[in-house]
């Protein structure tokens, strides 16, 4: 038994030690289960939803762009419910409290390594709204013991990954960015603008809204009109196109 001690990987060691602390201070949270059916929207980013809004105790894809993650946490934790990142180290702190996220009801958790699943499994008992870049495939028992985790304790889950997740609501990707301040040789970044694109199972025909994701204050900003169905061209655009903004400063530490 020793020697099985002494030859464990120590980076896993390493890791359940953060899984064993957090599920400690989970049990100090008060569980937080929001009795509303949905978590709602940036008002730029509602109408690409019929509902305004995500669904409480969903699943919902999402192409891997910090500024979209930031964009859908801000809602939640302005509106006073907690909620967590996981397995994403470039995400930064001030990106985060620039599209209006509150840094005191946030829990990071930026590198689980094989354990994202345990970390997303252990918060989704306290936290209302979580984003989790996975690190491997989940088997078909995994994805279905989380999804009846995630609606008897009304969590919802945005998964950040290029891969389809099982059993998902939807997916909402941003796509086709226009960088915004720049001259011939000359200016500064300003800000960015996307398009953002949903397709759920309660509104299959594809939805698109131009947004600046930032704007020049590090804000969600309308750019343009909601677009469904055939008009919308940029909602069949590959996954080849998904923006992915300049990564922020890395986190080291897990954090409330």
């Amino acid at each position: 038994m020793g020697n099985a001690l002494h030859t464990a990987d120590p980076g896993e060691a390493v890791r359940a030690g953060d899984i064993l602390r957090l599920r400690q201070e989970i049990t100090r949270m008060q569980r937080r289960r929001s009795d509303l059916p949905l978590i709602p929207l940036h008002p730029a980013l509602a109408p690409l939803l019929p509902e305004g809004g995500l669904q409480v105790g969903a699943v919902y894809g999402l192409s891997a762009s910090p500024g979209l993650v930031a964009a859908l946490l801000a809602s939640a934790s302005r509106r006073g419910s907690w909620c967590a990142a996981v397995g994403m180290p470039t995400l930064g702190v001030e990106a985060l409290a620039g599209h209006g996220v509150d840094l005191s009801r946030l829990i990071l958790v930026p590198e689980p390594g094989s354990r994202w699943l345990a970390a997303t499994s252990a918060l989704s008992e306290v936290v209302p709204l979580i984003a989790v870049r996975p690190s491997s495939r989940v088997r078909d028992a995994e994805v279905s013991r989380l999804t009846a985790r995630l609606r008897d304790r009304g969590c919802t889950l945005l998964v950040a990954s290029a891969d389809p997740w099982p059993q998902s609501e939807g997916r909402i990707r941003a796509h086709d960015p226009q960088w915004n301040g720049l001259g011939t040789g000359w200016g500064l970044l300003e800000a960015c603008e996307v398009t953002v694109t949903a397709q759920t199972r309660r509104s299959p025909v594809p939805r698109s809204v131009r947004v600046r994701l930032p704007d020049n204050r590090g804000m969600v900003e309308a750019a343009g009109a909601t677009t469904t169905g055939i008009a919308t061209a940029e909602a069949r655009t590959v996954e080849a196109r998904t923006v992915e903004p300049a990564a922020f400063p890395r986190l080291r530490a897990v954090g409330g």
